[in-house]
């Protein structure tokens, strides 16, 4: 049986707008849920406060992948040692460890800030020359974590 059926324009174009509606509504779904926000500037202070070389290797991971999500340009990164995570920015465990070492300094060539708590070294009497040279020193790690914080950087506890 053969029907002879015939739409009129104003169907066509409902139709033709329907199957356009739920192409688009299709390719909303499949984009990538994580795609790069252009432009905006994620800031990020890292606090590292445990001993442990696969802690303080998560934590640098942890930092490699934010920039790989975001983008170095699109990156604020900040580490701060104190206390027992001093050890992350000690010369002597990068020397033992030259993965650690590598995963530092190429973090450091992509902008993450490297931070020591003077305090730390003070009670702990390490000399800032046993340091890694990509460190540089603060008052205290824990108030650079609060004026962080404070700035509008979103807040990460390693370890």
């Amino acid at each position: 049986m053969k029907h002879n059926t015939t739409y009129t324009a104003g169907q066509l174009l409902t139709a033709f707008s329907l199957a356009f509606g739920l192409a688009l509504l299709a390719l909303a779904y499949a984009a990538p849920a994580q795609a790069k926000p252009a432009g905006k500037m994620h800031k990020i202070v890292f606090e590292m406060s445990v001993d442990g070389m696969a802690k303080w290797e998560s934590v640098l991971r942890n930092a490699e992948n934010v920039q790989k999500t975001f983008g170095p340009q699109n990156t604020r990164i900040e580490i701060v040692a104190h206390g027992k995570g001093i050890g992350l920015l000690l010369g002597k465990n990068a020397a033992a460890n030259p993965e650690l070492k590598k995963m530092i300094q190429g973090l450091h060539k992509n902008g993450v800030v490297f931070a020591a708590c003077n305090n730390t070294l003070t009670r702990l009497k390490i000399d800032p020359k046993e340091l890694l040279q990509v460190a540089v020193i603060v008052d205290s790690g824990v108030a650079e974590v609060v004026r962080k914080q404070e700035a509008g950087w979103t807040y990460i506890k390693s370890g």
